[in-house]
């Protein structure tokens, strides 16, 4: 999803966006249904915050800005997946290797994320199948190296 398809999102769960200017390290921030994000961003990038501050609002609840808690740490990673699944959804690497797509740099604007979400999401993907994951009847995706292998 874009940017902008992604602000429709928020707004069909009556959640207001606004961009503002951000310390850099701040990329977005979500609370009772306002997500804010930091307008010095790429559009890119901030599609990719604001499918994670999306994903906030349908997994998380409660002040999970202390990352040393435990239970904050595992509503963070689940807002992180939701989000990555949002954007990279398996079928969408299938369709890359379809229109014959190389490299991380291609991939990652292929699929209009940065090549950083892009690693994340690849690195949470192993975690979560392994190696491979059978995406559909006819395509395994291969995480390290990155491709797709067609069942045939």
């Amino acid at each position: 999803m874009n940017y902008d398809a992604l602000l429709m999102e928020a707004t069909r769960h009556d959640v207001i966006v606004f961009e503002k200017k951000m310390t850099p390290r701040i990329k977005g921030l979500y609370a009772d249904k306002v997500i804010f994000i930091n307008k010095d961003q790429s559009e890119v990038a901030k599609a990719c915050v604001i499918a994670e501050e999306i994903a906030h609002y349908h997994t998380s609840s409660g002040n999970i800005l202390d990352q040393s808690n435990i239970q904050n740490r595992k509503q963070e990673l689940r807002a992180r997946q939701w989000a990555y699944q949002c954007m990279i959804p398996l079928d969408r690497i299938v369709q890359a290797h379809h229109a014959r797509i190389s490299g991380r740099y291609d991939l990652a604007e292929f699929l209009g994320v940065t090549e950083d979400f892009l690693q994340a999401a690849i690195d949470r993907y192993t975690e979560k199948y392994g190696l491979s994951v059978k995406a559909d009847d006819n395509h395994i995706v291969l995480f390290d190296p990155l491709g797709v292998v067609e069942l045939i």
